[in-house]
């Protein structure tokens, strides 16, 4: 197989077979649990039927979305080492418009629909009843909540699509034939990071976890709950990226990125999964140790109660594991164990979001997770397609790159 720089991704039938044979899963994944728990006159049943595919769609849209996070403060920082792969970085970045529609027809739906059983602050009548609801009622109100949901969606989007843009600028050699032009291409692709870095801020590190996870529990409240799901979308998004890296080295591409490459991206899971872990300790230890009601009720069921195996479990996944086996350089630089512990780190923090959403929803049992993991691989699914289709229509390399020769000489 070829390995010039200018050379595209061809699908193999293996690849596209995989993706569309996920994607039914998670069709008939979303059937059954439609016909097993959507009766009508139940909404507790109907309750765990959207909230599996709340999670879903939230999770794997963050995810995805966390490969342009990256991309960007990269961009801004003004790094060279990451252009040997950015193609993958904006692929996957691809994939925000298609799950962003789904998970916006999903909160939509639960938002003007009347599944109050999962977001308690839709019914007018219970929150009239409410004091506390009543007084979060400025933020937690269907207006709000649709208006940032979309302007989210649509920014994501649209930021997503002008950087992949600005990059494939850079195949026309003479966008970078001179100094000049080098230098406002730079300057550019830096304003358009930063504005997306902007709206990162305003949107995964602020408002948009509380508006669509931590108010399902709307009682209860954490500072440190948008941070909490940032690290933890970001760590499994670099994952992602991490597995596409390895996937397409092994089938003769991307000839820029060697094991150097592959061992900052293993640094990066490796830091994160820590800094996660600290978010999650400092947030669980400070509300266990004032032992206030009000906060305490979060982490009673999930810590505690019928749910505390996968509360645990998760931990030592997305803690235990990460830091035992990438704490030695060797490691991080096999391809085998990167693969691993990348995909033990998107389950791990799946399982994270399984146990932000359903302890909530259903506080008396624990749902067949089977039907949320046959769901969760259609979206996986959607991410191969997408994903391929997007690596195939140009350059895997983005060669005319100011920074392209960081990428080539680039050594940890």
């Amino acid at each position: 197989m070829s390995t010039s720089t200018t050379e595209k991704f061809i699908p193999a039938k293996r690849y596209n077979t995989i993706a569309f044979a996920l994607m039914v899963i998670g069709v008939i994944a979303a059937i059954s649990l439609f016909v097993t728990t959507g009766g009508e006159g139940n909404h507790d049943n109907r309750a765990r039927f959207w909230a599996s595919l709340l999670q879903n769609s939230v999770y794997f849209l963050l995810v995805v979305n966390a490969a342009m996070f990256f991309m960007c403060a990269t961009t801004l920082a003004w790094g060279g080492w990451q252009i040997g792969f950015t193609r993958v970085t904006e692929a996957i970045a691809s994939c925000v418009p298609v799950i962003g529609v789904i998970a916006l027809v999903i909160l939509l739906a639960l938002c003007f629909g009347d599944h109050h059983t999962i977001y308690h602050w839709t019914d007018a009548e219970h929150v009239a009843h409410d004091p506390v609801l009543e007084h979060k009622s400025g933020f937690l109100s269907k207006g709000f909540f649709a208006t940032v949901t979309i302007l989210t969606v649509v920014l994501w989007s649209f930021l997503g699509w002008k950087m992949r843009q600005l990059s494939l600028k850079t195949d026309e050699g003479d966008i970078v034939s001179t100094l000049e032009k080098r230098k406002k291409f730079v300057w550019n692709n830096t304003v358009m990071a930063a504005l997306y870095i902007v709206v990162f801020a305003l949107t995964v590190m602020s408002s948009v976890p509380w508006l669509w996870v931590m108010s399902i529990d709307a009682h209860w409240y954490s500072t440190m709950f948008s941070w909490y799901n940032f690290a933890s979308t970001f760590v499994a998004g670099l994952s992602l990226i991490a597995l596409y890296v390895v996937f397409l080295k092994n089938n003769g591409y991307l000839p820029m990125v060697n094991k150097e490459h592959l061992h900052d991206l293993g640094k990066f899971i490796f830091a994160f999964s820590i800094f996660w872990t600290y978010l999650w300790f400092a947030q669980f230890m400070l509300i266990w140790y004032a032992n206030i009601p009000e906060e305490t009720v979060y982490f009673k069921p999930r810590a505690e109660g019928i749910y505390s195996a996968i509360f645990w479990m998760m931990l030592i996944i997305n803690f235990v594991a990460p830091l035992l086996i990438f704490m030695s350089k060797d490691s991080k630089r096999n391809y085998t164990v990167v693969t691993v512990v990348s995909v033990l780190v998107l389950f791990g923090h799946w399982l994270d979001y399984f146990q932000m959403v359903f302890p909530a929803v259903s506080p008396d049992k624990v749902p067949m997770i089977l039907f949320d993991m046959g769901i969760g691989l259609g979206f996986v699914g959607i991410i191969m397609f997408v994903t391929g289709k997007t690596l195939s229509r140009h350059s895997l390399t983005a060669r005319n790159h100011p920074f392209v020769k960081e990428a080539v000489i680039h050594h940890t």
